[in-house]
């Protein structure tokens, strides 16, 4: 193996970046072309409401005005959408801020591309919280120290935000105690009391709270302003070698945020095509903001909350990860 390839390898395994994916031969080179200047791309990208956007760009023919035929595969979650880039299964992926903040922070040749989704920034209305049983004695962020709390993915954006919203609130943050556990599996965790409280988001927010839970800290909404959650990324090399790829891919994402924003019923209804919502539930969940624009202050205040909780080593060239 190459000592390029050797290091890359290592710090996927390190990350927990699905370093076989990464390793497995892929070039991480551009799509091919077909007949009439159409370019093939592959995209990453998890099958939840969040993403609503880039399965529009395909439905409603973004894509292919921008010349492009997008195909798009289900990833359960950042590792594996990052790994896929790595390794040349995908040209372009989805992952929440955080771990895309760790792949850089670990040197990974990955450059984000354009937003993905954000916080509504309202408390009480938005896609993200920490949730409890309606007899819990918790009724604030500083009320979680000590507490069990549930999330999907240990040191991510999960207890990165709940930590800031904890501090925030005047708490310690090093106080709260995670663990690990699918979104699925959360409200009966909850329930039995087998963890105090749960973060969760849609469609599970409006699931638990329609059984009796109770929202205490909205920790997207409370951790920055207007958070930027997630991002579109590519890898280093292909936007080196294949600007134009990146820029017509950009040009029909943001033309896609633009109409899931002004059309939230096409978006709602495009759930149903790629995930398991039931469709009773769909109309009522909160959807997130799709703005065209990088909040890159709300990607630095996590870069910071990260390094301070030991989430990230070291804060990555937000200038060299950023467009």
């Amino acid at each position: 193996m190459r000592p390029m390839r050797r290091t890359l390898c290592t710090l996927l395994t390190a990350t927990a970046l699905l370093a076989a994916a990464a390793c497995g031969g892929g070039s991480g080179s551009p799509s091919g072309s077909s007949a009439g200047g159409v370019r093939t791309i592959k995209v990453g990208a998890i099958a939840i409401a969040d993403t609503a956007p880039v399965h529009l760009a395909v439905s409603k023919g973004i894509f292919k005005k921008h010349g492009l035929n997008a195909k798009i595969t289900a990833v359960q979650g950042g590792a594996a959408g990052i790994s896929g880039v790595m390794g040349g299964q995908f040209d372009f992926a989805f992952a929440n801020t955080t771990s895309i903040l760790t792949a850089a922070a670990r040197n990974l040749p990955i450059k984000v591309v354009s937003n993905g989704n954000s916080s509504t920034g309202v408390p009480g209305k938005d896609f993200s919280a920490v949730v409890v049983r309606k007899d819990s004695p918790v009724k604030s962020a500083k009320d979680l120290e000590g507490k069990t709390i549930a999330v999907n993915q240990l040191k991510n954006i999960g207890d990165t935000t709940i930590r800031a919203a904890v501090r925030k609130a005047g708490g310690d943050p090093s106080k709260p105690k995670f663990v690990e556990m699918p979104f699925p599996d959360m409200p009966a965790a909850l329930a039995k009391g087998r963890v105090d409280a749960v973060w969760i988001v849609e469609p599970f927010l409006t699931q638990v709270t329609g059984s009796g839970g109770r929202a205490v800290v909205w920790n997207f909404a409370e951790a920055a302003p207007d958070l930027t959650v997630a991002m579109y990324f590519t890898s280093s090399k292909l936007a080196q070698q294949d600007p134009d790829l990146v820029k017509r891919f950009t040009a029909a994402i943001n033309e896609a945020f633009a109409y899931a924003t002004a059309h939230p019923d096409a978006a709602r209804k495009e759930l149903l095509t790629y995930t398991q919502i039931p469709a009773a539930t769909v109309g009522k969940i909160t959807l997130s903001k799709w703005p065209i624009a990088i909040n890159r202050a709300s990607v630095e205040t996590i870069a910071d909350d990260a390094l301070k909780d030991g989430v990230l080593s070291k804060k990555p060239d937000l200038d060299a990860l950023l467009p």
